[in-house]
């Protein structure tokens, strides 16, 4: 498995994209502003797009690649989140007043889009590719997701704060390679990381230091003009992990 990160900042501008991971070449993991970096060609190549929540900076992206490539497809795109996400994506979204409702387009029986529910520890397999929903702690109903080739696996949190459940699973899989864990706001803003459900440093040591595994740690979602300042503050407290920042076009292969 090979998963490229089309997106992984807290913002927009100075060449940033919000969250979007490419699973080989046919399954996004969230599908923030960073989906827009892709060619017409790889946009009609995706089938799945596993949503972790539906904030903005995740979906956005999803009504643009129904709309562009819809038609050029044999099959309809399947969005798969939870259920209470996939409601919001139906009520707030795909309304008809904010875009159109593409499970309804060309017509019923071939639409251009499906949702599919996924549920918190089943996994879903795809062509031999193993991607389990994994507990989040977010202001929203939320999920992270476990991607297993067999091989190893990689984690990655999606949007969460302080969350046990999480490591409770996390530290049953003996194939972890990578995991993938956000830092939203920097020390500072402490209190509007925990208001927001979000971590910080401070948090993200306190987390970590549950992790029992062996793992290659990348941070994401680290906001606009503040990432070298975050990065230097987690750097500074957690020295075990030798946490790293996730890039755009960062390669993982599993």
């Amino acid at each position: 498995m090979k998963l490229k990160v089309l997106g992984c900042s807290g913002g927009i501008g100075d060449g940033s994209q919000t969250t979007a991971m490419l699973l080989d070449t046919d399954i996004l993991i969230d599908a923030g502003t960073g989906v827009g970096s892709l060619s017409l060609h790889e946009l009609a190549k995706i089938d799945h797009v596993f949503v972790t929540h539906a904030h903005l900076d995740h979906v956005a992206f999803i009504p643009f690649l129904v709309d562009t490539v819809g038609f050029a497809r044999d099959k309809p795109i399947t969005v798969h989140a939870t259920q209470e996400t996939l409601r919001v994506l139906q009520e707030h979204l795909f309304n008809w007043h904010i875009w159109p409702d593409f499970t309804k387009i060309p017509d019923d029986e071939a639409p251009y889009m499906r949702y599919e529910t996924v549920t918190l520890g089943e996994v879903v397999e795809i062509d031999g590719r193993k991607i389990t929903p994994l507990p989040a702690n977010h202001v929203v109903p939320a999920v992270g997701y476990q991607l297993d080739s067999g091989q190893a696996s990689l984690v990655f949190t999606g949007d969460t704060t302080t969350n046990d459940e999480l490591w409770a699973v996390v530290n049953k899989i003996t194939n972890l390679k990578y995991l993938i864990i956000e830092s939203a706001f920097c020390e500072e803003k402490r209190e509007i990381a925990i208001r927001s459900k979000h971590l910080c440093p401070s948090l993200l040591k306190k987390e970590l230091e549950k992790l029992e595994r062996d793992a290659d740690i990348y941070i994401t979602h680290l906001k606009q003009g503040e990432a070298a300042l975050t990065m230097r503050e987690i750097k500074a407290r957690i020295t075990a992990f030798n946490p790293k920042i996730l890039n755009e076009n960062h390669m993982f292969e599993f």
